[in-house]
């Protein structure tokens, strides 16, 4: 389980997140929605470590574990993956060594490198990736689509039990939402992990359906609902709901 409570947040004296709580339990998808600025992002950044966000007050709990005390490589070792809008390049190191260190660091035993090798050529094959991505460095020279079915790849060799998708549907044509979508709902109903989706709309929501919609406004929830919420924002814009953003980036 997820417990984010009462947790308010500052960037430069600016609170962005304020006195926000949300919980998503085992096995659930929780689609988190708003316009630019409300804060959905910084909550992703937040739940990582990121140092330029100042959490003032609040926990973040984890299976009972307050990730607001822990850095980000500890973070990281609970299983929770985060995919974003636009994946960094990591040049001089390649996919296979990043995953390999990144299971090292995980589950503290020796890696079989022929289970690896074929793990990773099985799951590029799926996501349609040249089995050379395997030895590429880490999203260097890729399109923006190529980046996000990358980090697919990485999220299916480390099987992350929170996976936190940033507005990944940000850029994708529709062939390449589709195949993230269908990956994304494949790894669930194989892995039945807590998904937290950020979005703007539904496009990614139609293919991964939650269970459970919120809307934030000024760094805090201020709707709730199932899926119907998500079609009625598509349908009536945010404005049917009297919501508007902060007027400045998350």
């Amino acid at each position: 389980m997820l417990e984010i409570k009462n947790l308010t947040v500052k960037v430069k004296e600016k609170v962005i997140l304020d006195n926000f709580s949300l919980t998503i339990n085992d096995h659930k998808i929780h689609a988190l929605m708003g316009q630019n600025g409300t804060g959905k992002s910084t909550l992703c950044r937040v739940i990582m470590h990121n140092d330029d966000y100042e959490v003032v007050s609040g926990q973040i709990l984890f299976n009972g574990k307050d990730l607001t005390k822990m850095d980000t490589t500890a973070i990281a070792q609970e299983k929770i993956f985060m995919l974003g809008q636009s994946p960094i390049a990591i040049e001089g190191v390649t996919n296979a060594e990043m995953l390999r260190t990144s299971l090292s660091e995980c589950t503290e035993e020796p890696i079989n490198i022929f289970a690896f090798n074929k793990k990773m050529e099985d799951i590029c094959q799926m996501l349609e990736l040249p089995i050379d991505f395997i030895h590429r460095e880490v999203n260097v020279g890729m399109s923006g689509g190529e980046r996000k079915k990358n980090e697919l790849l990485h999220m299916w060799m480390l099987e992350p039990k929170l996976i936190m998708l940033d507005e990944v549907d940000s850029g994708l044509d529709v062939d390449s939402l589709k195949l993230v979508a269908n990956s994304l709902k494949k790894y669930y109903e194989k892995y039945k992990p807590m998904i937290l989706i950020i979005t703007h709309h539904n496009n990614l929501l139609k293919i991964i359906k939650p269970d459970k919609v919120d809307i934030i406004k000024k760094g805090k929830i201020v709707a709730t609902g199932d899926y119907s919420l998500a079609k009625k924002i598509e349908n009536e814009g945010f404005k049917a709901f009297n919501i508007s953003g902060l007027g400045n980036n998350e």
